[in-house]
Order: structure tokens, then sequence, then C-alpha cells
């Protein structure tokens, strides 16, 4: 595959992938178009890199697909100024593409091997990449004006949700009775809740297990 072909592959989501389903922010549009998402992709799988599909990357992850990430920054809505951070960097292709739309990106990563690919793939971008559990947020950077969880999750952890600046706002994609559904939600004087707008498949993400309630 050369160059000319992944730019014509990234022209074709754009139109196909991204336009027909609801992404319509010209900043959004032109941060995915910019952004060459083979990079992120393992050699082998770089042909599909502009699938619409999830990928597999190895360490049990998986690569979101571009109109998840897409739907989720159009509902987002962001306006240049903010401090985000990305959980759930794996090889950093979603931070590179907030990176485009935000102040400046924190992105955490629990495994070693992907923090790696990220931190090579992230050079000259200004993102900080960032080793730690994924469910415990990023708080030493903190507070986020937004935090990008990229993948799907069964519950968001109060850890993160309290790391958002009032105001702050939260993307992730909440499962939900097995049906993967894409939200956002904002901080308003301390309180917190999402507000589902979609469903679609999205890459799910280790240990977000919804915590079990006893009963007796």
């Amino acid at each position: 595959m050369t160059e000319q072909n992944f730019e014509a592959m990234r022209r074709a989501m754009i139109a196909s992938q991204l336009r027909t389903t609801g992404v319509n922010d010209p900043r959004v549009l032109a941060a995915l178009g910019d952004v060459p998402r083979e990079r992120f992709v393992p050699e082998d799988k770089r042909a599909a890199a502009y699938a619409d599909a999830i990928l597999p990357l190895g360490h049990g992850r998986e690569f979101n697909s571009p109109m998840a990430l897409g739907r989720l920054l159009t509902e987002a809505g962001l306006k240049g100024d903010e401090h985000a951070l990305v959980v759930g960097a794996a090889t950093g292709y979603a931070a590179a593409v907030v990176a485009r739309l935000a102040r400046s990106v924190v992105a955490l990563e629990e495994e070693p091997a992907l923090a790696a690919v990220a931190r090579d793939a992230l050079v000259d971008t200004g993102v900080q990449v960032v080793e730690g559990p994924l469910t415990e947020g990023w708080a030493a950077a903190g507070p986020y004006d937004f935090i990008l969880i990229d993948g799907a999750v069964e519950y968001v952890p109060q850890a993160i949700v309290d790391q958002l600046a009032d105001g702050g706002e939260l993307a992730t994609a909440l499962i939900d009775s097995g049906v993967s559904r894409l939200c956002v939600g904002r901080v308003v004087a301390g309180a917190f809740g999402l507000v589902a707008f979609s469903d679609a498949a999205a890459a799910v993400l280790p240990g977000f297990s919804k915590p079990k309630v006893f009963s007796f």
C-alpha cells in the first residue's frame, strides 16, 4: 500500500462512513482527515485501517471504529481551548485526533507495549502519554475540560468523573444490557450524568465492568 492509497482510503472514510452517519462538524472531519490512521495499527492490519470495523491491536485490546470516535467528538463539540484526557489511548490515534481539536491532551494507557507505540506515533504532536490504570484516570494533570474514554464501558468510575472541571464534558460508549450506546455527559455544580444519543458498536475496554451489587 502506498501513501496515495491510504490518502484515497481516508477520503473515502470521510465521505462514506462519517458524513453519512451524522459526523458533520467541519473541525472533526478535518481532524479525522488529517490523521494518518494507518500509522496507529499493526503493520499486518494497515490495509484495513480505514474499514468501518473494530480491529484487534493485540494485548487484549481493539481499535475503535472511525464512526464511533467521529460521532462522540461531533456530539462533544470541542471549541479548541480545552485541556483533555483520553482514557484507553492504546496506540494513540484518538489522542492524535483530539489534539487537533483541543488546546492540550494527556493520553492515558495501561498496557506498556501500546503506550510505547503511542509515544512513537505521537512525537511532535504535543500529546503527553502517561501510563497507569485506566479506571483511575490521571489526576496529576487534571482537572480536565474534556475526557474521552475511547471504548465501551459498563460504567464510568467516580475517580474519572472527579477529574472533570465544573462544566467539563465526558464522552464514551456505555454498555447497557449488552448494547453499546454512545453517550456524552457534563459536570454541572458537582452533578454528573450521561445522555445516550446513538447505538453503535465500540471496542470494549477491559477493567470497566460494573461493580456487582449484593442483595440479601
